[in-house]
């Protein structure tokens, strides 16, 4: 039982011992009055009557006319005249009972048992006394005034019961508001949102108890984000070059073998590599100071093509010197050219390059890769494409491809069938698992993966068609075929489920209202199924938030995916109640054989740890990385080790 019902219990209990010790005084006090009310009115009326026959005390027609006058007219069960010689009644009135019968119940006139009062009154002659009149009085008619007193007294103290009950009732919930929103802001902890309680207040007690629940909530937030700015150093000293920005020759190094390894999701594309024509004669003229600032703003000319929404999976880097290189998955050769073209222009129009009068200030080698290939011959195709161009006068770049990396069907091809899978549910789902470290057998869920039936009737993998939907715009309908279907499935195999979304969803607020409203259709209270953000897409704050607390309130769980490149969001995590993180396989490859890297994860590890927030790796491949991770305390791993995807989880 609550502690509201409680205290309104206990109120109403004392309110009700109050009043009833109040009725039982009340009634007794005035039992105790209708006793005296009752021998006052016997011994007056004896009186009387004895002082009104006196002068007749020889005229018995006279006596018997008084006393009938008298007793029809008062509250008399007898009235009698006794004479005092030989006791014999002279003259008798008795009550019948009938004429003075009331409404009073006999339990309340045993309760009260008032008895009739005896009054006499002798009757003189002279100085002799002839007789006595004796009169009893009748206690019904103060029966009937004290059962309607009782009866009023009843109804006021019950409505002053009704009135003080309510009223303690709305006194005690305005009171104990404050432990209403301590309750909730407890709960929104347990669901790892650490939001300090708005309202304080002016109950010293409950205003103490808030201030404390406050400060520990600061106190988490302030100790989780020093953790999180700890991994960002430790992310950017490992991971981030310190001139551009972009990342470092490591961070290229493991994107590109995890972009080769044959996965599901990975796709074909091309390796751009782009140099400075001449970085010496660059610095003999311009000078240190500017050929620094002309590479930061070849930094930034690939950001801005890194930051188009259909190129959330490349990559930028700056290995040494005047030397980028990028990373493009789902790129296919006429778009590539173009890239290189693109780049160059931009390049060549910065304000440092017009200065050097160098042309061509910078060369682009272009190398198709396929997953399978290895790192060393992707860079051997692509230092080739970057020979030719810098050997080869009036050309800026070149391109080096291979016959498996070329996609034979045209873009129409591409529209029409997947368009035409999107429209009729052609989806095949399938299944990762996800396991638990500590524990490899203990499933946590399973990872939702797609794909397309083309034409032809063959399932297309998912990075052979991800490419072509997300240049198509096509991202939000994916989402919206495989939400659904995923749906259908937990009907009839309610296991826990986690599905990712694009940021294509996440951006657009047509996409995401009709995310809400599936969501909201298919109400769920297991939370069975979690829907994953990519750290690459978050929308704003505000935006997040809400948007986390809509897919909560329908009863579905909210995870972040590939995160680990970007902490300055990591302040946000404490208002957004996620179910889990999922830390990106790039810094997961090889954790067991390099040092920094398990510093990375044992950093990120301290800072999510402090808002017990689960951790769950990707891409785990061998038994060493596995065991690494189950020693430092991530919580879950998936991967080609843990399993492959299959078409349906049993």
């Amino acid at each position: 039982m609550s502690l509201l019902k409680q205290l309104f219990l206990a109120i109403c209990l004392l309110i009700v011992i109050a009043f009833t010790g109040s009725f039982i005084s009340g009634v007794e006090s005035s039992r105790e009055q209708a006793l005296n009310q009752l021998r006052s009115h016997a011994q007056d009326s004896a009186t009387a009557l004895g002082l009104s026959m006196s002068p007749h005390v020889d005229d018995p027609a006279m006596i018997e006319l008084m006393v009938s006058s008298i007793f029809d007219s008062g509250y008399f069960d007898t009235i009698r005249v006794v004479s005092i010689a030989d006791e014999s009644v002279i003259v008798e009135r008795k009550s019948d009972g009938i004429s003075k019968q009331t409404n009073v119940p006999a339990w309340f006139v045993s309760i009260v048992a008032l008895q009739p009062e005896w009054g006499d009154a002798l009757l003189m002659r002279g100085w002799e006394q002839v007789a006595r009149v004796e009169v009893l009085s009748d206690p019904q008619f103060l029966i009937a005034k004290l059962w309607d007193s009782a009866i009023a007294s009843l109804l006021w103290l019950l409505l002053c019961g009704v009135l003080s009950a309510l009223l303690g009732g709305w006194l005690l919930r305005t009171q104990l508001r404050p432990l209403d929103k301590m309750v909730d802001q407890a709960e929104a902890i347990s669901r790892r949102e650490f939001l300090p309680a708005q309202h304080i207040p002016r109950t010293p007690e409950l205003r103490r108890v808030v201030q404390a629940m406050n400060l520990m909530v600061e106190k988490l937030r302030t100790l989780f984000a020093e953790e999180a700015a700890r991994s960002e150093k430790l992310r950017i000293e490992a991971y981030q070059d310190n001139l551009t920005g972009l990342a470092n020759r490591r961070l290229l190094d493991i994107r590109l073998s995890e972009q080769l390894a044959i996965s599901e999701n990975n796709a074909s594309g091309y390796l751009l590599f782009m140099h400075l024509a001449d970085l010496a004669a660059l610095n003999l003229k311009l000078g240190g100071q500017k050929t620094d600032a002309l590479i930061k703003s070849m930094g930034e000319v690939i950001k801005q093509q890194l930051q188009k929404p259909d190129r959330s999976r490349w990559l930028g880097s700056r290995s040494r010197a005047g030397e980028f290189t990028m990373v493009a998955p789902g790129l296919n050769g006429q778009d590539a050219d173009q890239l290189a073209s693109a780049l160059i222009d931009a390049v060549q129009q910065l304000p440092e390059a017009k200065e050097s009068g160098m042309t061509p200030i910078a060369y682009i080698g272009i190398g198709a890769f396929t997953p399978g290939e290895s790192p060393a011959v992707v860079f051997g195709r692509t230092d080739q494409a970057l020979a030719e161009a810098q050997g080869t006068p009036g050309k800026t770049w070149a391109r080096k491809d291979d016959s498996s990396a070329q996609i034979g069907n045209s873009v129409q091809d591409w529209r029409d069938w997947i368009d035409d899978a999107l429209r009729q549910g052609k989806l095949k789902l399938l299944f990762q698992p996800v396991v638990a470290c500590a524990d490899t057998s203990k499933i946590m869920h399973r990872k939702v993966l797609a794909r397309l039936v083309d034409p032809q009737g063959a399932a297309i993998a998912a990075g052979q068609f991800l490419p072509w939907i997300e240049r198509l715009g096509w991202s939000a309908r994916l989402d919206m075929a495989m939400l659904e279907k995923a749906i259908k499935h937990l009907r009839k195999h309610p296991q826990p489920l986690a599905l990712s979304l694009s940021g294509q969803t996440l951006r657009d607020a047509e996409s995401q209202a009709s995310l809400l409203q599936i969501l909201r259709n298919n109400p769920r209270r297991d939370g069975l199924l979690t829907l994953e953000l990519d750290e690459r897409h978050l929308p704003p704050a505000v935006q997040l938030e809400q948007l986390s607390q809509a897919v909560r309130a329908a009863g579905y769980n909210l995870g972040l995916q590939h995160f680990g490149g970007n902490f300055g969001l990591i302040d946000n995590l404490t208002n957004l109640g996620l179910a889990y993180l999922k830390i990106d396989g790039s810094y997961i490859r090889a954790i067991d054989q390099e040092a920094d890297k398990r510093t990375f994860i044992e950093a990120i590890y301290r800072a999510t740890n402090s808002i017990d927030m689960p951790l769950i790796a990707e891409m785990v491949e061998t038994e060493g990385e596995l065991a690494v991770l189950a020693q430092i305390g991530i919580e879950g791993a998936m991967g080609r080790l843990i399993g492959p995807p299959a078409p349906r989880s049993e």
